[in-house]
């Protein structure tokens, strides 16, 4: 059955009731939360509950299982931060509609697996160099412009807001451990607002920063060049948005599929989501992904169709239309709080339970992307900077495998037994095992325990054969992989080995 009819189906025996009631509290949590990452990127508010409509709408119906709630994330919505102060907010469109088609293509082409390449330091290092961004963004809510530049509030104006956020945190941390029927950040956000509004307690409110009142998502192509010049500058945003929201997803996918003992569709989700983040570039929202809160939220209200999703995407959407008057007059320090224990949440306080289990070289990699996010602000560029020296330490690693037992049978053959792989990290250990001044006239290297991965390879197999050629000895390659035969035939115009079939009692002198 399609998606969307799945809606409708009463063959699944939907609890209508329990679907809506969940979807209007799915609705009031990512409300506050794409509205503070909205502000905390720099972006319109506008642009974060649009991200959340629209998310919420296109993967409720076409995403990869029920249950699932996608919105404006900040996980996503914090890799375009460097981008929006580089280059403006129509980059950022253009970044996000890419990031759509780069997730629409990884999902025809059946490619989610292969988010999997991400290394776990890679991703506790970006969590957690996230959180802290995160958390020290919300400080520029304590400051005022007076005269032009930022000064911090002092006096009664700070002590109020501090008293505010101090409030909203107290509120979210005690509230589950009296009920979990309600979201506590929901509370927290009502509980401030109704004490501002009831006493007129003087303090920064969302109208101050801007107006959330709009209307229906209208269409925007983003006004950026068409150049190539253009597309270096927002390729890199891109991948690792399209990235970060893919891995999100996949593994929020997976969580609901243990919680629900059923199985999603890994390829399809990354499809529709790459269509919703397509239409946000087009309809002026910021972007995002799964968002394992909500989800969290939405699964234990009861939830498990595709109806939830929906009504919490439609919700949003009439808060834009006609609830703009009351949006406007929340209380910063609401969101401010909100948005601290959203960080305190997205910390990885495992990871300092684990660090003394960790290789040396994990370590290092995580703590690198962890930093260079916090310094640069720049997610796309600590990922990218994560992966690679991740692959340079196992490129490392694995080049310090190469080895090779040396005997000589009773025809006086050297015979060289290499374990390891042979790529272009091993190359040169690779070339120091033989002993060419002194090996027998004839001599076999055998490969039962080794592979031959790529060019540098071959190159040193050819050079090794050279080598012995110019001291008039022989050197044969045995028991090469079916890989190994094919890269080497691929390349043999270029190069001189020579290859035997079986041991090496064939060979004579």
């Amino acid at each position: 059955m399609k998606p969307y009819l799945q809606l409708f189906d009463l063959s699944k025996k939907v609890n209508y009731k329990t679907e809506v009631l969940a979807g209007l509290t799915v609705a009031m949590t990512m409300i506050p939360e794409s509205l503070s990452f909205a502000i905390l990127a720099g972006f319109p508010p506008l642009t974060g509950l649009y991200a959340a409509f629209i998310m919420g709408l296109i993967t409720a119906v076409l995403g990869g299982r029920p249950g699932l709630v996608s919105g404006g994330a900040g996980a996503t919505v914090i890799v375009l931060i460097a981008l929006m102060k580089s280059n403006g907010l129509e980059y950022v469109f253009a970044a996000v509609a890419l990031a759509g088609l780069i997730q629409i293509l990884v999902g025809l082409f059946k490619l989610g697996k292969f988010v999997r390449l991400v290394p776990q330091p890679v991703m506790f290092g970006f969590v957690n160099g996230l959180a802290v961004i995160i958390f020290t963004s919300q400080l520029t809510q304590f400051k005022s412009i007076v005269n032009g530049s930022e000064t911090w509030i002092t006096g009664m104006p700070l002590y109020i807001m501090l008293a505010l956020v101090a409030l909203t945190i107290t509120v979210v941390v005690l509230l589950p451990k009296i009920t979990k029927a309600i979201p506590s950040s929901l509370v927290a956000i009502i509980v401030v607002f109704v004490l501002v509004l009831i006493f007129n307690i003087p303090t920064k409110l969302v109208r101050d920063i801007s107006s959330v009142s709009g209307g229906f998502p209208p269409f925007h192509i983003p006004q950026v060049p068409l150049t190539l010049d253009m597309l270096k500058i927002i390729f890199p945003y891109s991948i690792i948005m399209a990235g970060v929201g893919l891995t999100e997803g996949l593994l929020t996918l997976n969580l609901v599929d243990e919680i629900t003992d059923s199985k999603g569709n890994g390829n399809r989700e990354s499809i529709a989501q790459g269509l919703a983040n397509l239409t946000n570039g087009f309809f002026t929202g910021m972007g995002g992904c799964p968002m394992i809160a909500q989800t969290l939220v939405n699964l234990s209200a009861g939830a498990r169709a595709r109806l939830s999703a929906v009504v919490a995407a439609l919700t949003i959407l009439i808060i834009i239309l006609v609830g703009a008057p009351v949006i406007d007059r929340v209380p910063m320090a609401a969101l401010v709080g909100v948005m601290m224990m959203v960080a305190i949440g997205t910390f990885e306080w495992m990871s300092f339970k684990v660090i003394n289990k960790m290789p040396k070289q994990d370590i290092f990699i995580g703590v690198s992307v962890a930093l260079i996010t916090i310094w640069l602000h720049n997610l796309a560029l600590a990922v990218l900077i994560g992966v690679v020296i991740s692959a340079l330490v196992f490129a490392w690693e694995s080049a310090k495998q190469i080895r090779a037992n040396k005997s000589v049978d009773q025809r006086r053959m050297t015979i060289y037994e290499v374990s390891g792989p042979l790529f272009f990290g091993s190359v040169s250990r690779f070339m120091e095992l033989f002993d060419v001044q002194n090996d027998s006239a004839i001599v076999i290297v055998d490969f039962k325990n080794s592979r031959v991965f790529d060019m540098s390879g071959i190159d040193a197999l050819h050079r090794l054969t050279e080598k012995y050629n110019s001291l008039n000895k022989k050197v044969h390659l045995q028991s090469l992989s079916s890989e190994s035969r094919r890269l080497i035939g691929d390349a043999i115009d270029i190069i001189r080995v020579n290859i035997i079939d079986d041991s090496s009692d064939k060979i004579t002198l």
